[in-house]
């Protein structure tokens, strides 16, 4: 007999975005990466390219890794998505995203993905806009 409270062996996308990337509906709004949760941290964590030193670095980078870290709230965030990913329903698809999916979002997700390895549940990771150049506001 199965144990109903078993995590599935199914892999579970990761995906980070930027949201002024993304394409919009005939409404003008953004079309959202399908995700069984998605989180906005556009205003919930501080953009970390206001560090310098980071502007052309990416969420890859361990430095804008520690960046993001050191927001108020990115660990309880990360705790948080940890928990979420690690429920015995366990989600098919987690998707982050920030501005423009370069430093916030694409750190977070390498982040989660390798909390979620450290306790061997198999993840495949997508960055849909990290590689694409920095968004500068007029």
């Amino acid at each position: 007999m199965t144990d109903p409270t078993a995590r599935p062996s199914a892999s579970i996308e990761l995906v980070s975005f930027g949201f002024l990337h993304l394409d919009t509906d005939s409404q003008g709004r953004p079309v959202l990466p399908l995700a069984d949760r998605i989180e906005d941290v556009r205003d919930r964590l501080r953009d970390p390219a206001a560090a310098r030193t980071i502007l052309d670095l990416d969420g890859h980078d361990l430095c804008v890794q520690d960046v993001v870290l050191a927001t108020p709230d990115a660990r309880e965030l990360l705790d948080n998505l940890t928990d979420y990913a690690t429920g015995p329903a366990g989600p098919h698809r987690i998707a982050v995203g920030c501005a423009g999916g370069k430093h916030r979002a694409c750190a977070l997700i390498n982040l989660l993905a390798q909390r979620l390895a450290d306790r061997h549940v198999p993840t495949t990771v997508k960055h849909l806009h990290a590689h694409l150049p920095r968004i500068l506001k007029d």
